[in-house]
């Protein structure tokens, strides 16, 4: 009797044990298997390319290019490619983009190896794969939220702990003009001070640190 055909996946993690762990747990399933292993948000880009991979696990937290940057770049030259994000990131506006960047399935590394091949079998199948706890998070962000290009230079500096001045000062606009940055993000935000918005930013997946 011949075995069913298994369905390739690529593996995008930046810590090499966790890797190998993950690559691991995929191959001891009957009916998918590794065909490619990136480090970097570049190499797996390069990597798509090469091995055709039918389903990306993607961490977002790489060294260089972003897995979400990598996400975009993939999906720019190939509007069918099928990605699952894994990742410690769990903000709203985290999840947000992520799926926005045209991923199917957003797991967090706490979850279970379990849920783990299941994401990839449903994403595999065309289907998006959101745990209720990733649905949750999604579910409770404010609409309109979006902040544009130049607010989320100004939010990124605020969170630095840059005052108003140096902020016009690094982007080259007026502290008057800072001013109004700073009181529309405050108001998408729907917090009432910086200190707020900063906490709120780094909760939700906006910023970093």
């Amino acid at each position: 009797m011949t075995e069913p055909a298994k369905f390739t996946v690529m593996v995008v993690e930046d810590h090499p044990i966790m890797r190998v762990g993950i690559a691991a747990i995929i191959n001891a399933q009957p009916d998918m298997q590794v065909c490619a292993q990136a480090g970097s948000g570049e190499e797996a880009v390069r990597l798509y390319h090469e091995r055709h991979p039918e389903v990306i696990l993607m961490d977002l937290r790489l060294p260089g290019m972003s897995g979400l940057d990598a996400l975009r770049a993939i999906r720019s030259q190939d509007a069918t490619a099928r990605c699952v994000v894994l990742t410690t990131y769990e903000g709203d506006e985290d999840i947000h983009q992520a799926l926005a960047a045209g991923a199917a399935g957003y797991l967090i590394k706490a979850m279970s190896h379990d849920t783990l091949v299941d994401a990839l079998r449903r994403v595999h199948a065309g289907s998006q794969f959101l745990p209720p706890s990733v649905a949750r998070h999604l579910a409770v962000r404010t609409p309109n939220s979006d902040l544009s290009h130049r607010e989320r230079e100004v939010l990124s500096l605020l969170v630095q702990g840059k005052s108003n001045k140096d902020i016009g000062a690094l982007l080259g606009i007026t502290e008057a003009t800072v001013k109004s940055h700073v009181s529309v993000i405050l108001q998408r935000l729907e917090v009432t001070d910086r200190t707020q918005a900063v906490i709120a930013a780094l909760q939700r997946g906006l910023e970093h640190l």
